[in-house]
């Protein structure tokens, strides 16, 4: 990827959308067997994707650069995306989706009291932990649908850490490298404590599935230290 443009990112976006158009859904079955742990684990899951994103497009396009504002708006619908299959999926479990979860509440706050840069940090932990929850689904969930589902939403998550990444690495060039590896360090501390909390609230989801909590987060720690190098 370039170092200034969002062309590339744009192309990237629109060739997933292309190819999910092209794929359609999944074939939804009535009755999938979710294990209670693993419903509720997606159902708060699920609450996470299910913003509009409508503040950060807001503060993308005060940026000033349309092709960045482009760019995350095609994020906010993949995202969107991901809310609509969990929600496909609890229902071919015969779950409901859930209204609200604390933790949802936490980061939507945070990110609307902060600026661009501050809440592309903050959602970077978000998606961060993200990448290791749907491996961990996709790997070892016990039925097909689940694993699929869980492996698209992991390619999607797969493009979005580098997408927000490269836009991290232009907003922080301008500190001091001392500054930047404050920050940096502080993310990636922050992020350690974040997956702590969804390692004890998803638990037993993440046993059901084969991965502890002390791997969770140590997993998560150790992927955070070449991201966080990516930023700086």
């Amino acid at each position: 990827m370039g170092t200034t443009a969002y062309g590339d990112w744009i192309r990237d976006f629109e060739a997933a959308r292309r190819e999910r158009a092209e794929r359609g859904d999944p074939e939804w079955r009535t009755g999938v067997p979710l294990h209670p742990a693993i419903r509720r684990s997606v159902q708060r899951f699920q609450v996470g994707e299910d913003g509009d994103g409508a503040e950060l497009i807001t503060k993308a396009e005060a940026a000033g650069d349309a092709e960045y504002a482009s760019a995350v708006r095609m994020f906010v619908a993949e995202e969107r995306n991901h809310a609509r299959l969990l929600a496909l999926l609890l229902a071919s479990g015969g779950a409901p989706v859930s209204a609200s979860h604390w933790s949802d509440r936490v980061f939507v706050t945070l990110r609307r009291a902060l600026g661009l840069r501050l809440e592309l940090l903050v959602l970077m932990i978000a998606e961060v932990v993200a990448l290791r929850y749907y491996r961990a689904l996709r790997d070892g969930a016990d039925d097909a649908l689940t694993r699929e589902v869980a492996g698209r939403i992991l390619a999607d998550e797969q493009r979005h850490v580098p997408f927000h990444c490269h836009r991290l690495r232009r907003a922080l060039r301008p500190l001091p490298p001392p500054v930047r590896v404050l920050v940096t360090s502080g993310w990636r501390a922050a992020l350690a404590a974040v997956a702590l909390v969804v390692a004890v609230d998803h638990g037993p989801a993440l046993r059901r599935l084969g991965v502890g909590r002390r791997r969770f987060v140590a997993e998560v720690v150790r992927s955070s230290g070449p991201i966080a190098a990516t930023m700086r």
